[in-house]
């Protein structure tokens, strides 16, 4: 968990250095796509829009779950840019560690005023 932590600090600070800059009421997409060439820029390995199957008696079922951005294999990032979080966004990240096997989901709502008030971590 310890490599974990270092990380999600990691990626916290470049959703500050973002939301700094271009503060709050952008699209969540812009948001997205800035975190991701963060994240590559420093060298922290992630993907974007990765597709998350999920395997139903024994068949891999594609139904269309897609990660804002997996970074490093093991933690879930995921963008918002909405009033406030509700049960629905939560539900969504934990099923995203559930499909994927990771124990770490961020949850980043950019529209906040101060982004330390937009954040949510989730662990399984």
């Amino acid at each position: 968990m310890e490599k974990l932590n270092g990380l999600s600090k990691n990626i916290l600070k470049y959703a500050f250095k973002i939301h700094s800059e271009l503060g709050p009421g952008l699209l969540e997409s812009a948001y997205k796509e800035c975190l991701f060439y963060e994240l590559n820029k420093n060298g922290i390995y992630t993907e974007k829009e990765r597709g998350m199957p999920l395997y139903y008696d024994n068949l891999k079922m594609d139904v269309g779950y897609r990660v804002d951005l997996m970074v490093e294999e093991s933690i879930i990032v995921e963008t918002k840019c909405i009033e406030c979080f509700t049960d629905v966004h939560i539900a969504q990240v934990l099923t995203y560690l559930k499909l994927s096997k990771c124990k770490l989901g961020l949850l980043l709502n950019f529209k906040t005023s101060s982004l330390k008030h937009g954040i949510k971590r989730l662990v399984l």
